[in-house]
């Protein structure tokens, strides 16, 4: 019997890369992303090893969106959903609180914090007819430690990270378990798309030491994922070596 995962936020870093992790590990996948394009390629790189396979052009940001997606997918996969990866996030700009973009703000919350709780409750159900399955949530450093011009993006990982505390006392008698990890600084596409397509900028974030790639946050997707039914990995804290906090490096 074939296991789904769900990822959303899977057409590109951490997304993509955690997708070819679980097709490794023999799951059927969901993928889910804004960007179709990149979808129906990865859905295409990966059909040899992972033939289970369906991806949807989907904005998480869109209640309905999401709920007519849920409906859509078929009982045979709602039945066999053993996996949930609520990856899809972002931060947009990097200001003082007093010259932040209100916008910047709005696409943030409703990605990282109301696009993670729309697609959950819609998950759950399932999960809980089966009395069991994993959800990962993706945080960040930034939901654990504050740091200058960060405001709004801390805020949504750190009402992330509580929020996986309390999903996991809530679930806990559905055999449910939740897990969350937060990666320091990784070079994906975050700061191109926080610097909204400045590369210079984006380069810069990342000079003089070795960051996180995506892989590094597949394979300990990977190390959670095939636990044993007995244990659950609670929370995964994972930085480069440079990296002490989420401002202190070591820089060459």
């Amino acid at each position: 019997m074939v296991k789904y995962a769900i990822i959303t936020g899977a057409s590109s870093g951490f997304g993509a890369a955690m997708a070819r992790v679980l097709a490794e590990e023999g799951f059927g996948l969901i993928l889910l992303a804004r960007r179709v394009e990149r979808l129906r390629a990865l859905q295409e790189e990966l059909t040899a090893i992972a033939p289970h396979i369906l991806s949807y052009g989907l904005d998480v940001r869109d209640r309905t969106a999401v709920e007519q997606w849920s409906e859509q997918l078929p009982s045979s996969i709602q039945k066999n959903t053993a996996l949930l990866v609520n990856n899809a996030g972002l931060a947009a700009g990097r200001n003082t609180l007093d010259e932040g973009s209100m916008s910047d703000w709005e696409q943030m919350i409703d990605t990282n914090l109301k696009g993670l709780l729309y697609v959950t409750k819609a998950v759950l159900p399932w999960m809980k007819d089966q009395q069991s399955g994993t959800i990962v949530n993706i945080t960040s450093i930034a939901g654990k430690e504050a740091y200058p011009q960060g405001n709004v993006y801390c805020a949504t990982k750190a009402a992330v990270d509580q929020l996986t505390k309390s999903m996991r006392m809530d679930l806990l008698p559905h055999g449910i378990r939740v897990s969350s990890i937060a990666p320091g600084a990784a070079e994906t596409e975050f700061s191109l798309v926080r610097f909204k397509g400045d590369a210079a900028a984006a380069k810069a974030v990342y000079q003089g030491f070795q960051p996180l790639v995506a892989q590094d946050i597949a394979e300990t997707l990977r190390f959670i994922v095939t636990r044993p039914s007995h244990v659950s990995i609670h929370d995964v804290v994972i930085m480069p070596s440079a990296q002490a906090s989420a401002t202190q490096f070591r820089r060459d």
